[in-house]
């Protein structure tokens, strides 16, 4: 047991080691200064000619918007179609998989254009490799570039000078695409394809057990789906199992090298705020916020795996491993609760063990980690969700000092207080209200086999899935029967509801900081890069979440912990 905590203490040290000096780069990629991968300009300059477009175009917030929105329309409308059709499709499709199902494709394709990746079906058995690579690959990057461009946007907000103009989405956009998730994939892939993890369009492959039986083993390109889909915060597993599947995630290295890769550019997206804005004890303190956050619920969810379930010990049993219902024995619960953790507190949602054979208060952690939403968050969107709460937390202390508030010299009033409320609340409104029918609709209608567990945890199930969807997410209590037309619309809007508005709200309040004039800084202003600000932070967040949720978590964990 102390090597598996030996090991956990090792992944986060080498994720947050690393996370500095790729903030140091990105910072640069988004001013445009010379970086390495600047070889790439002439593919990036080819692209702008064949589309039309010119990346050096000023654009102001609305401007910026409509072109994330275009944009992903356009992305959305094709996942949609090459679902529906692909079937038809016999370029790499070699076992014939069909047509999707018009609600589970309108679902699939909300859920990775959001960059959710909620999956209500089983990826080797409902896509081709045709839809893996076109529709699922190619939306993993395109999607958390979006989120990367959207947060770049912010910056250039930040710190502009009483001017209009937050930069182009499409240069932003592309350069995310080409000098940040190309390249680390390229890296973390060709490391999974050296541990094993298959890389080919052979279809089934034939396989002889050592019983002497014969069975056909379903493959494809994993490594290079796998790559992205952990680094760009997506988690869309190749298989079923995701990351628990041994072709996903097949030693402890692997293992390592994923848990990383889930964390690595959203931890490193808020050093990169400090290197762009020249605020790097501001930066520091804002991370030190959400680490704070991270690892106690680290610790806390370890804690409960490894003691094992009060249950059994009740019954004279001895559970050496702690917890091991759901877990894979060559990573142990340790490492599969320090992936639970890490994979709510970004919006990736991929998973290395089964979260609904988790102990009551672990899969409790996980919902709330998700509820708040911004402890690193998905790549660009979780330091955007994550300036919300700053935006309240400077208002609050503003008026604890008697002073207007100020954030980077410039005055926080009414308008962008109401955006950053609107944005908040937004979040437990749309989980509430569908956990609610949902829970509506089960208890009228027992018999539609959804719930795996009518009572609390059956609660939990539903609160689970709705928190997954609105924030963007994507994983899930697996113990729920979610490929239904309830589950398949409404988990898509709301996953198309909580991407997109929270996207604008912020990029509304940087364009309109940044057509304000710089406040001098004097002996009242609120100074933001202190503990005390830092304090008053974490507990705005921790009062927001607790306030929203408390109640839900309450019918559902919680009760379900007390009855063990």
């Amino acid at each position: 047991m102390n090597t598996e905590i030996f090991g956990v203490v090792f992944i986060i040290l080498l994720i947050f080691i690393s996370a500095y000096p790729l903030g140091k780069y990105i910072s640069k990629v988004f001013k445009g200064e010379k970086v390495w991968s600047d070889f790439l300009s002439p593919l990036e300059k080819l692209i702008f000619k064949i589309s039309s477009i010119d990346p050096n175009e000023p654009m102001d917030w609305k401007e910026n918007m409509k072109a994330l929105l275009r944009l992903n329309l356009i992305f959305f409308l094709w996942s949609i179609i090459i679902l529906l059709v692909q079937g038809y499709i016999h370029i790499w499709n070699p076992v014939n998989i069909g047509n999707m199902e018009a609600a589970l494709s309108f679902n699939t394709a909300s859920s990775f254009v959001s960059n959710t990746n909620l999956q209500d079906y089983s990826g080797e058995t409902g896509l081709s490799y045709f839809s893996q690579m076109l529709v699922i690959c190619f939306m993993q990057f395109v999607s958390a570039a979006t989120g990367i461009a959207a947060l770049a946007l912010l910056f250039k907000g930040l710190v502009q000078k009483k001017a209009t103009d937050l930069g182009n989405f499409y240069n932003l956009f592309l350069k995310s695409c080409t000098r940040i998730l190309l390249p680390l994939s390229l890296v973390v892939a060709v490391i999974l394809l050296l541990n094993g993890m298959p890389t080919t369009f052979n279809g089934l492959q034939k396989v002889f057990t050592l019983e002497g039986d014969t069975t056909y083993v379903a493959t494809g390109p994993v490594a290079p789906i796998v790559a992205i889909k952990q680094l760009g915060t997506n988690g869309g597993g190749f298989f079923g199992p995701n990351s628990a599947h041994p072709f996903e995630n097949p030693n402890y290295l692997a293992n390592i090298v994923e848990n990383i890769s889930i964390l690595l550019i959203a931890a490193a997206l808020v050093f990169a705020f400090g290197f762009y804005l020249n605020k790097k004890k501001l930066a520091w303190i804002l991370f030190s916020v959400m680490l704070v956050v991270y690892l106690f619920f680290v610790a806390s969810a370890v804690h409960f795996e490894d003691a094992g379930n009060p249950k059994i010990a009740k019954l004279g049993i001895s559970q050496p491993m702690g917890n091991m219902e759901g877990k894979e024995v060559r990573l142990g619960p340790a490492a599969s609760a320090l992936w639970g953790v890490t994979t709510t507190s970004t919006s990736n949602g991929s998973v290395n063990s089964m979260h609904d054979s988790h102990m009551p208060l672990s899969g409790g952690i996980y919902m709330l980690d998700m509820m708040i939403n911004g402890i690193f968050g998905g790549v660009g969107v979780g330091f955007i969700n994550f300036f919300m709460f700053i935006v309240i937390a400077v208002f609050i202390g503003g008026l604890m000092i008697g002073r207007t508030p100020e954030f980077l010299g410039k005055k926080i009033e009414a308008r962008e207080v109401k955006i950053a409320s609107i944005v908040i609340l937004l979040h437990p409104f749309v989980i509430l209200v569908g956990t609610a029918i949902a829970a509506h609709t089960a208890a009228l209608h027992p018999d539609n086999g959804w719930l795996s567990n009518p009572s609390f945890h059956g609660f939990s199930q539903m609160l689970y899935q709705f928190t997954s969807s609105s924030a963007n997410n994507g994983s899930g209590f697996e113990g729920l029967g979610d490929n239904t037309a309830f589950w398949n619309i409404s988990t898509g809007i709301v996953m198309l509801i909580s991407r997109f508005l929270p996207i604008i709200g912020p990029i509304a309040i940087a364009g309109s900081l940044a057509a304000k004039k710089t406040v001098p800084e004097s002996e009242g202003t609120l100074k933001t890069d202190t503990i005390a600000f830092a304090v008053i932070l974490l507990g705005t967040v921790l009062v927001v979440a607790a306030l929203s949720f408390f109640p839900a978590l309450t019918l559902g964990p919680i009760a379900e912990y007390f009855t063990l």
